[in-house]
């Protein structure tokens, strides 16, 4: 049986980082929800026409798809807003993570890693759909030199409103990548 891991923080914790160190163990993929939301609005698709049909056209890029830049500064400038494309997007991506799940049970996987920052938090994320949801938790400090590392050093303040909410476990993202992968190891070996 497949088990369903949400992997969970503010951005800088390390989610992505730890998610793919942890990907190379053996019986363990990993879902990024980032590219996930992006599948589930590509053109064509009934979310992108729902998204497009709450944002306006001038959304769609030259490439006949949405441009994420351009959709971000609508979303950050209305909390609204937000919230209404949290509402049409996150259920899609729910609905992909319980396929995925689904996939992942046929390869006999034994952990599917599903990394996002909002599975906590999200009201239209069902916490009873994972077996465990990890916070990595991390200083200000912490976060904002790994950020300004990856030349994302403006992502620090979009976690503010984020906590551990639903989390099952709190992880301490302190350390480097091999000692927090370790210590979620330990979390998914006490399941």
């Amino acid at each position: 049986m497949t088990r369903l891991i949400g992997l969970a923080g503010k951005p800088g914790c390390g989610k992505s980082t730890v998610a793919s160190r942890l990907s190379v163990e053996p019986g363990i993929e990993w879902l990024d929800l980032d590219r996930v939301a992006w599948e589930t609005y590509s053109a064509g698709t009934e979310t992108f026409d729902r998204v497009v049909d709450l944002f306006g056209e001038e959304i769609i890029g030259a490439d006949g798809e949405i441009d994420r830049g351009e959709l971000a500064v609508r979303v950050f400038l209305d909390p609204q807003a937000k919230l209404d494309l949290e509402a049409i997007v996150h259920p899609a991506v729910m609905a992909r993570v319980e396929e995925a799940r689904a996939e992942a049970e046929l390869r006999e996987v034994r952990f599917l890693v599903v990394e996002g920052a909002l599975l906590t938090v999200s009201p239209h994320v069902s916490p009873d759909l994972f077996d465990a949801l990890i916070w990595l938790d991390a200083s200000d400090e912490t976060r904002a030199e790994r950020l300004e590392r990856d030349g994302r050093a403006d992502h620090v303040d979009r976690g503010s409103g984020l906590a551990p909410g639903a989390a099952s476990s709190i992880v301490d993202a302190e350390g480097s990548v091999d000692d927090v992968a370790q210590r979620v190891l330990d979390c998914l070996g006490s399941l």
